[in-house]
């Protein structure tokens, strides 16, 4: 018979090796921290390239995959080999000004929100198992329904691949700790490009995220930029605290 609680304990404690025990919280931490300050710095993206390219997909998906909630259509999603990217997509004018702004805001906000999803589920091995066969899932399908790069048709199904061997064929604690650290990335996703949650112009590409959030709810860019950095932060602090929390 199961001790009480035990279900509810974190996976790495109950699972795996005592130095990756020890270790996992503050690799977890140390990580998000070397990445965020990575992406920041030039090559960095490079240096990290896997996890840039993850970053913008988890991103432009945020657009797409709200848009289709709202009733819109999620026609296309592009990634290019220098880890930008950009999702098409459309939705009704009867949703304006909100519509808009939401779609605008999944970009950034999104990801952290899936993110916290993928590290409370590293709970329990059955859900940690599933979340990364799903994860693995839903890359392989935006290939199929939506990207329509050539780089991104290589790309996205290799993560996708490579997920989903995980949850085929790794210990029970490494999944645990694979779906804890994709879950940190989709979190700190939101800082790949921190400069451009600060920018009012993304380039050719017209007005970036926040602007558009300015254009439809007329706070200033930088007020919502403030608002979905330290919203990231909070959700990926507290998603780890749940984690990590024994009953």
């Amino acid at each position: 018979m199961k001790e009480p609680g035990k279900d509810f304990e974190p996976l790495l404690s109950r699972e795996a090796p005592p130095e990756v025990e020890r270790m996992g919280l503050t690799w977890l931490i140390a990580a998000a921290i070397a990445t965020s300050l990575l992406w920041q710095v030039p090559g960095g993206d490079y240096i990290l390239y896997p996890f840039s390219i993850l970053a913008t997909w988890f991103h432009e998906m945020g657009h797409g995959l709200m848009a289709l909630l709202l009733g819109g259509q999620f026609h296309q999603l592009q990634i290019f080999s220098n880890g930008s990217g950009v999702a098409t997509y459309s939705i009704s004018r009867t949703l304006w000004p909100i519509g808009p702004a939401l779609v605008a805001a999944a970009g950034p906000m999104g990801p952290p929100i899936a993110g916290a999803g993928l590290i409370l589920a590293s709970r329990s091995f059955t859900t940690a198992s599933l979340s990364l066969k799903i994860l693995g899932g839903i890359l392989l399908l935006s290939t199929l329904f939506w990207v329509r790069s050539w780089f991104g048709l290589f790309a996205i199904p290799l993560l996708g691949f490579i997920i989903l061997g995980i949850s085929l064929k790794a210990p029970h604690w490494m999944q645990g700790f694979a779906i804890q650290f994709l879950g940190v990335q989709a979190c700190i996703s939101t800082y790949h490009q921190l400069n451009y949650l600060f920018s009012y112009s993304a380039g050719p590409l017209g007005l970036s995220d926040t602007a558009q959030m300015q254009k439809y709810l007329l706070l200033p860019y930088w007020f919502w930029g403030w608002l979905m950095a330290i919203a990231s932060l909070v959700i990926l602090v507290q998603s780890l605290r749940i984690a990590y929390r024994t009953k």
